[in-house]
């Protein structure tokens, strides 16, 4: 099982992490609201946890187009 972090905006993989049993509080995942966790969290048919999150490309360019954030794709 691995746990895959996957920028939600353009799909590239962020960051992986490969070990048998990790403890959601280390990684955080304990911090997000019942709403948060459905909306970021999702398991795959593999058995590997992929959670949603933002690369440092799409944070700049947010940070640089502030009206991308009332759209729910800006990267096509």
């Amino acid at each position: 099982m691995s746990i895959v972090y996957t920028c939600r905006h353009c799909g590239n993989e962020v960051g992986k992490i490969d070990q048998p049993i990790v403890d959601s509080a280390t990684l955080g995942i304990d911090k997000l609201s019942a709403e948060e966790q459905k909306e970021m969290i999702q398991f795959k048919q593999n058995g590997d946890v992929q959670i949603k999150t933002i690369c440092e490309n799409c944070e700049a360019a947010l940070g640089q187009n502030p009206h991308y954030h009332e759209l729910d794709f800006f990267i096509q």
